[in-house]
């Protein structure tokens, strides 16, 4: 590449900055010197995985899942729960829920 193409390139290289940084004050972007903008990581969107709305949308998303199971009566000591709008008796790490005049065993993960 000859000088005087070398030149050439750098004087329109500098225009296109120059004429960007104009561009940028006329659009009056505060602290932007040109038309180059800035990013900003937002920590805590309900799309991280450290955000409390992520915490709380993986902790309900559980399934609750029948088995073949079914008993006449709940065991002493089960308390009430309701998961997924689901009300099921508690009873130790068991689960049962309510199907006419008996419990089935369901599943939850």
């Amino acid at each position: 590449m000859t000088l005087s193409r070398r030149l050439a390139f750098v004087l329109v290289a500098g225009t296109m900055c120059l004429g960007g940084m104009e561009l940028g004050a006329r659009l009056s972007l505060p602290g932007v010197p040109g038309i180059v903008s800035t990013v900003e990581a937002r920590v805590g969107r309900p799309a991280t995985p450290v955000s409390v709305a992520g915490v709380a949308r993986r902790t309900t998303r559980r399934t609750v899942r029948r088995t073949a199971v079914y008993v006449a009566s709940l065991p002493r000591g089960c308390s009430a729960v309701v998961i997924n709008g689901m009300s099921l008796q508690q009873c130790g790490g068991t689960y049962y829920q309510a199907s006419n005049n008996q419990y089935v065993v369901v599943e939850v993960q």
